[in-house]
C-alpha cells in the first residue's frame, strides 16, 4: 500500500540517490505530514472540547506541532536542493539537518508546555466527560498514525534521511501517547483520581525524551561525525585499483548533506616509475574515477613511495615491525631516510588512535629507543597524527 502511494505521487520513485530524487521524496513526506496531521489535530481538538481532557488537548496540539514540523521538513528539502552559490560553494545539503533539528526542538517545546499544563491538572483536577463517540474517534486515529509511521520509515530507508527518520519516530511516539490518552479517558470515567493529569505528564515526558533523542542523532552530522566505515573503505579500495597508486592513507571525509561528500587523501606513488606529468595525470584520473562511481568530490595529495632503495626498505620494514609489535593499530607513513656520514635520520609520520594508552612524548621515546637498539647512530623525527575516519 505504501509503495502504491509513493508511485502515485512521485514521477520517478526509483530515483533515491540524486538530489532531485531525494527532494521529491522529502516534499512528498512534507505535504503528506501537513495534511494528515491537520486532520488528526481537528479530530482531537473536537474530542478535547467535548470531554474537557487536558491529555486529549495535549495530543491534539502535538499533532499540530507535527504539521508544523512537516512544513519545516518540506522547506528544508526544498532549500537543501538549491545549487551551490558564491556564499555556499559546498551546496545547501546541510539544511536538511537544520530542518530536522528544528523539528526536534519543536517536539521538545510542545512536551515542556504540556508538562506544565498536566502538572496544573494534577493539582486542580477537572471532570472528564467521556462519550462513546469521542472514544471511537480517538481509536480511529491510531491506525492513521501507524500508517504514517510505515510510510515515513520506508522513505527514510530509501533516501537515507535522518530528518524523515526523526519524523517517523515522532509518528511512532504519537501512537503510544494517543494510546495513553485513550486509557486515561476510560479510567477517568470510573474514578475521581486525576488520571487525566497523570496521563498528560507521561505523554509530555515521552515527547521530551523522543525530541532529545532526535536532537542527539541529528546534531552529530552538523558537528562533523566520523564517516561511514564502508564509504571510507570503498574510497580506499577504488583508489588502490587506480594506475600507479600503491598506497592510500590520511583519508578525510566531510559531509555536506546526505550523499554529498568532499574528501581528501594521500596517495602513495613510486617516483622512480613516473615523471611529474604522469603522476599528475594518474592522480587526476583517480579523482575522476571516484566521482564517477561515488557521491564524493575527492582531492588527492601525492606521497612519493620508493620501493627500490634497499636501505630505505630495510629501515622501513624494521620500523613497521617494531611499531606493530607495540600496537597493531599504529601505522607508519611518509617514511624518509637521510644518511650523512655516521648519522642516520629516520623521518616518518605515525598514525595513532585518539585514545592511545601512551602519551605522544612517551610513545616517541619508546620507538626511538627501540630503533637505537638496532643501531645507536639512529635519530628519529616522528610526527604524530590522528585519524579522521
Amino acid at each position: 500500500m505504501n509503495e502504491l502511494l509513493i508511485r502515485l505521487f512521485l514521477r520517478n520513485p526509483g530515483d533515491v540517490t540524486s538530489s532531485r530524487g531525494r527532494t521529491a521524496y522529502g516534499v512528498f513526506c512534507g505535504w503528506y505530514g501537513i495534511l494528515t496531521n491537520l486532520v488528526l489535530c481537528a479530530v482531537k481538538v473536537s474530542v478535547g472540547i467535548l470531554t474537557g481532557s487536558i491529555a486529549v488537548s495535549a495530543d491534539a496540539v502535538n499533532n499540530l506541532s507535527d504539521a508544523g514540523s512537516a512544513v519545516i521538513t518540506l522547506f528544508g528539502f526544498k532549500f537543501a536542493d538549491k545549487p551551490a552559490d558564491d556564499e555556499h560553494p559546498f551546496g545547501h545539503g546541510r539544511l536538511e539537518y537544520v530542518a530536522g533539528l528544528i523539528v526536534a526542538v519543536i517536539i521538545i517545546a510542545v512536551g515542556l508546555d504540556f508538562l506544565k499544563l498536566s502538572f496544573e491538572r494534577l493539582i486542580h483536577p477537572a471532570r472528564i466527560e467521556m462519550t462513546t463517540a469521542a472514544l471511537a474517534f480517538l481509536l480511529a486515529t491510531l491506525p492513521v498514525k501507524l500508517w504514517m509511521f510505515f510510510v515515513y520509515r520506508k522513505v527514510a530507508g530509501k533516501i537515507a534521511s535522518k530528518t524523515i527518520h526523526a519524523v517517523a519516530f515522532d509518528s511512532l511516539s504519537d501512537i503510544l501517547t494517543t494510546s495513553l490518552v485513550i486509557l486515561s479517558l476510560v479510567i477517568s470515567h470510573y474514578t475521581t483520581f486525576p488520571v487525566d493529569g497523570l496521563a498528560g505528564l507521561l505523554v509530555a515526558f515521552f515527547i521530551i525524551f523522543g525530541g532529545a533523542k532526535v536532537v542527539r542523532e541529528i546534531i552529530n552530522p552538523l558537528l562533523g561525525e566520523c564517516p561511514d566505515r564502508k564509504l571510507v573503505n570503498e574510497i580506499r579500495e577504488r583508489l588502490l585499483q587506480c594506475r600507479d597508486i600503491c598506497g592510500v592513507h590520511d583519508i578525510i571525509v566531510h559531509s555536506y548533506g546526505p550523499d554529498r561528500y568532499f574528501a581528501t587523501a594521500h596517495a602513495e606513488i613510486n617516483p622512480e616509475k613516473s615523471d611529474m606529468v604522469q603522476i599528475h595525470d594518474a592522480l587526476e584520473a583517480a579523482e575522476v574515477e571516484i566521482a564517477r562511481h561515488m557521491p564524493v568530490r575527492l582531492l588527492l595529495h601525492c606521497d612519493p613511495f620508493s620501493t627500490q632503495d634497499p636501505e630505505l626498505k630495510r629501515w622501513r620494514t624494521l620500523a613497521e615491525e617494531l611499531i606493530g609489535a607495540l600496537d597493531p593499530e599504529l601505522k607508519v607513513y611518509d617514511f624518509r631516510l637521510e644518511q650523512s656520514g655516521e648519522r642516520i635520520l629516520l623521518n616518518f609520520q605515525l598514525l595513532v588512535p585518539r585514545k592511545f594508552f601512551l602519551g605522544n612524548e612517551e610513545l616517541i621515546r619508546r620507538i626511538t629507543a627501540q630503533l637505537r637498539e638496532h643501531d645507536p647512530r639512529v635519530s628519529a623525527q616522528i610526527r604524530i597524527t590522528h585519524s579522521f575516519v
